[in-house]
Parts: structure tokens; C-alpha cells; sequence
């Protein structure tokens, strides 16, 4: 595991003083801290989003506007390292995130049917809590999902290495980084938004060693058992992918058909490796007609009217 390090810019410190002016909610978790908000009318169907690779629980705003608009309730959160979550010393893998999940839900004793969506790095995590848990999951939808692809690039494969890790994370994490996020989304605009959403909580001490670690610790290639284990668990999967997508390519997406046999899945035009961030209306509508199909609430029965138009991609 590579050993803790601060890099260039990263001026702040997270700690109880700092997150006094700091927007969301906090609680204790078994690993550290983490950062959470929970929206959207208490008697509503529970939406869980599982953050992908780099993101704070900011990257859902405009989705979890849309969500609570039909009379979902949503908890969105920060993992480990990243928004104004514990910097932890840790190994940054499978097990941290899980259990940073499973904490999150049980300590928040957050009941009832759950709709659990995970974007990226973050559909892995999902995916790997329904294995856990399946009672625990109404439905599963996957965005633009991680871990098909048989090897990282090759600057990423060096970081294996702690010894250029912890040169590249102290002195060139933050050039990196910045380079990674202009190629995340189709539009220079919201490629602009989305850096400055996400560098702002790497100003603070540890991220870029979160980061690293997580490239280290974390393994992002050859998941297709858990995608073949996905597709035989009881649990309803949802894919979603943007056609523009450079980061987990869309040429995986068939792939990923074959291997989840979805029971939905759509494919969205201009639309970069983040299309709850790029096309949040457009998304909205697709999670909700797919989860008016697995609902036993009869609060959100209302949105049939405001989704039965939407296609359906078998």
C-alpha cells in the first residue's frame, strides 16, 4: 500500500472546525467520516447513488432534483477521500467502499424498499453490496459501468508502483486529475462545472493520496464475474450509458448487455461518461419508468403519466 502523502495544493484540512461551514450532513462511520445528504419527502421510495472514481455527492444535484420532483427520497454521498469525506489511511479497495455503504444505510436506519443506482467505479461498488445484500436492493441501475475492460491504460499501470505513485500523486496529481476530467463529459461547459465541483474538495490534505491509493487498491478490469453473479441475483438491472463515453467506452455496452441481461437499457446521444451530470431530466425519466415497474408505493404511482412515453430498450 502506498504510504500517506499530501500533494501540491492541497492547502486545507478536513476536521469537525472546517466542516462547520460546510454544506451537508456527517455521521461516524466504522472507517472514518463521511459525507452525506439525504432529500426528497420522508414517505418516498429511497434512491441510493453510489459515487463513481472521483466525484463528491455534488456530481447528483440536478438528478436528485428530478428524483425528488417525481416523490423519490435520495441519499447521496461522498466515498472515502473524496468531497468532504475522511481522508483515510487505509487501502482504498472493494471492502473500504462496501462497507462505507453498508455503514452509511445501517447507521442511518434507512428502511424500506432501496433503489440503488451506481455510476462508474461506483456500479462495481453497487453491484458488489447487492451480492452482500440482494433482500436489500428493489432494483439496480448501472451507469456507464466500470471493470470490462482487461487492462488500465499505461500511465495508470505505473501507479502500481509506490515509488512513482507517490512522485506522480505529491507533484503531478492535480495536473492529472484535471486532464481526467476534461475527458468525462461532451460539453467544454459542463466539462468547466465539473472541474470546479470536484477540485474544490481536492484542495483538501490526503485526496490526491485517496485517489492514487484507489487506482492502486481498487480493481477496475476483469469484473465480469461479478457482472455474470449480477445477472443471476433476484434483483432488476437497469443500464444506462452515454454514446460519447471515452472513459468506460461504449463499446462495452453490448458487452455489458450480454453479460447483466438488463431488464432495461438505453443508450443516450451526445452524452459523455456522465449522463446523470450531462442529461438529468433525460435520466430522471428513464430511472423512474424503471422503477415504477418494480414500485409496491403507492405514493409515487403518479409518475406513470410523466413516464409511460419514454422508450424501452430490451
Amino acid at each position: 500500500m502506498i504510504s500517506y502523502f499530501t500533494a501540491r495544493g492541497e492547502s486545507n484540512r478536513l476536521d469537525d472546525s472546517s466542516r462547520k461551514s460546510l454544506r451537508g450532513s456527517f455521521v461516524q462511520l466504522s472507517d472514518g467520516v463521511t459525507h452525506y445528504e439525504l432529500k426528497g419527502p420522508a414517505g418516498g421510495q429511497l434512491v441510493v447513488l453510489v459515487p463513481g472514481l472521483t466525484v463528491p455527492l455534488f456530481y447528483w444535484d440536478s438528478l436528485v432534483r428530478e428524483l425528488n420532483g417525481y416523490g423519490f427520497r435520495t441519499l447521496a454521498y461522498s466515498a472515502y477521500g473524496r468531497g468532504y469525506s475522511d481522508r483515510v489511511e487505509a487501502s482504498y479497495d472493494y471492502a473500504l467502499f462496501v462497507r462505507q455503504l453498508r455503514d452509511l444505510i445501517h447507521t442511518l436506519e434507512l428502511d424500506g424498499p432501496r433503489h440503488v443506482v451506481g455510476a462508474s467505479m461506483g456500479a462495481l461498488i453497487a453491484m458488489a453490496w447487492v451480492q452482500e445484500q440482494p433482500s436489500l436492493a428493489t432494483s439496480l441501475t448501472l451507469v456507464g459501468p466500470a471493470g470490462l475492460e482487461h487492462q488500465l491504460p499505461p500511465l495508470v499501470r505505473l501507479l502500481r508502483f509506490n515509488t512513482f505513485a507517490h512522485y506522480f500523486g505529491r507533484f503531478l496529481g492535480q495536473r492529472l486529475l484535471r486532464a481526467h476530467l476534461a475527458n468525462e463529459v461532451e460539453s467544454s461547459e459542463r466539462a468547466e462545472v465539473l472541474s470546479e465541483m470536484v477540485l474544490d474538495a481536492y484542495t483538501y490534505e490526503g485526496s490526491i493520496y485517496a485517489l492514487f491509493s484507489t487506482l492502486q487498491s481498487f480493481n477496475l478490469t476483469r469484473q465480469h464475474d461479478l457482472y455474470r453473479k449480477t445477472c443471476l441475483s433476484s434483483v432488476p438491472v437497469h443500464l444506462l450509458w452515454g454514446s460519447g463515453d471515452h472513459v468506460t467506452p461504449i463499446d462495452k455496452f453490448d458487452e455489458a448487455r450480454v453479460l447483466l441481461q438488463p431488464a432495461k437499457s438505453f443508450s443516450f446521444a451526445d452524452c459523455g461518461h456522465m449522463p446523470p451530470f450531462e442529461l438529468p431530466e433525460e435520466v430522471g425519466k428513464h430511472m423512474v419508468s424503471f422503477f415504477h415497474d418494480f414500485a409496491t408505493d403507492s405514493n409515487i404511482m403518479k409518475v406513470v403519466d410523466s413516464a409511460a412515453a419514454l422508450p424501452e430498450v430490451q
